[in-house]
């Protein structure tokens, strides 16, 4: 495990070739949790994907307020995990909530853990994780309030802007909140290219 922003100078084709899954509910995405990783995504070459319960568009959210809406790329009942080679999984508070009640979208979560790809996520998404049974002997970090969550779980909650650990069969990235989103995004594409 470690800990720490540590900003990288990135070469714009580092993720080249990757198709990186970003899950989310048809509503509730943090908008800039959403946005913010994937532009560093795309900056560094990488496809992102949108990932959703429905067709469609989903519907980001400002704090409490609508923002902007994205269309969906995928339905998660409908693509495997073996056609990414990594996972974000953006924040807000009904995101993860509707995510984690949807055996689909649980089930895409579980099979990245089992393959062995790495996943990002951030803010309250750790309760997707929870839900996936993938935190047990694992350090992360999360919004405070999902603490509880975690160490139920048998996960171990630290309070650092990013938290990337690799004890497990996968890396697994995690940051608090939007003001750690520089450091998670950073993060993000350097562990990703590592394990390209």
């Amino acid at each position: 495990m470690s800990i720490g922003g540590g900003y990288s100078r990135r070469m714009a084709n580092e993720l080249q070739g990757q198709r990186i899954a970003f899950l989310v509910a048809t509503e509730g995405v943090e908008q800039i949790e959403l946005t913010d990783p994937w532009a560093a995504i795309e900056k560094a070459g990488g496809t992102p994907t949108l990932v959703s319960t429905e067709t469609g568009e989903i519907q980001a959210f400002d704090h409490l307020d609508k923002a902007d809406t994205f269309p969906v790329d995928a339905v998660v009942a409908d693509v495997p995990a073996a056609d990414f080679d990594a996972l974000v999984l953006p924040g807000g508070v009904a995101n993860p909530d509707n995510l984690r009640t949807d055996q689909a979208a649980v089930k895409f979560i579980a099979d990245f853990f089992t393959e062995g790809k790495p996943v990002a996520a951030i803010c309250h998404a750790p309760w997707t994780l929870v839900e996936a049974d993938v935190v047990s002997g694992r350090t992360l970090t999360s919004f405070p309030s999902v603490r509880t969550d975690i160490t139920n779980a048998g996960g171990t909650w630290t309070d650092h802007e990013v938290v990337v650990c690799a004890d497990g069969p996968n890396t697994l990235i995690t940051s608090r909140n939007p003001g750690d989103l520089p450091a998670f995004c950073s993060t993000l594409v350097t562990q990703f290219a590592a394990e390209k």
